[in-house]
């Protein structure tokens, strides 16, 4: 275990505890946008920075990617700190000034309103649906492309990757709304990057209810049996429920 202090608060975690989870054992809040729980550590927000204080040194840093050390010192509420995040909260609500989280992601630092020119875009480029995509579900569908004021999330030449399954992990974790998911004519529709894929007929009912490529992938990444994959939650629950009846008697 690791004993540091973080707002005058001793606190112990395991050694491999980035500061942002050893505030949150403490109850401390630490505003975020990049981060995710179930995702790798990023820091392309700056919201979560805070002051780390080792052997007389004071250095910003992002919470959510500084791992603990044993007798480090953090600071997560200086003026300092509130002043960073209101700079990036203004930056964020210009690039994005239409997307509900962001709106109340500033609010609640104090930002109404924001002093750069607004781009009137709908991606912060947090990066949480090309890591959901890579790391989580393996496919690499998306990712970043240019530089600087171009930069930008698509997929390869802006067209219909062939890796994507169409799973919707991107608009799951998406917080600016801007990747959304239509199911409309036996077809997938995932507009922000172009995508269309077919989908699957449940086996018992006929409805659809995933994409055959999601099914596909799932089928080569999980031991769960074909019957199960073949039909949609409604059917599903109940067939298990009929199993577990028949078990019962």
């Amino acid at each position: 275990m690791i004993g540091l202090t973080i707002d005058d608060q001793a606190v112990e975690v395991p050694e491999d505890s980035t500061v942002l989870q050893a505030a949150e054992r403490l109850g401390i809040a630490i505003p975020t946008l990049c981060h995710h729980e179930g995702l790798a550590p990023y820091g392309a927000c700056r919201l979560c920075v805070v002051e780390v204080e080792q052997r007389g040194r004071v250095r910003t840093e992002s919470s959510c990617t500084r791992p603990v050390e044993d007798g480090m010192v953090v600071r997560t509420d200086t003026e300092d700190l509130r002043e960073i995040r209101r700079m990036t909260a203004e930056l964020l609500l210009a690039q994005c000034p239409g997307a509900p989280r962001i709106i109340e992601l500033a609010r609640s630092l104090g930002v109404e309103e924001t002093r750069f020119p607004s781009r009137d875009l709908d991606c912060v480029l947090c990066g949480l649906c090309t890591r959901a995509c890579r790391d989580e579900i393996g496919t690499a569908a998306i990712g970043f492309a240019h530089r600087g004021r171009d930069r930008e999330v698509t997929t390869p030449f802006s067209i219909q990757a062939e890796t994507c399954i169409g799973c919707g992990a991107c608009a799951a974790v998406c917080p600016t709304g801007r990747i959304t998911i239509e199911d409309r004519d036996g077809k997938r529709i995932i507009r922000a990057f172009n995508t269309e894929l077919e989908l699957a007929a449940c086996a018992d009912c006929g409805s659809y209810f995933a994409p055959g490529k999601m099914l596909e992938h799932l089928e080569a990444k999980t031991d769960l049996p074909p019957e199960m994959l073949t039909r949609c939650p409604a059917c599903r629950r109940r067939r298990i429920g009929t199993v577990l009846r028949e078990a019962m008697r």
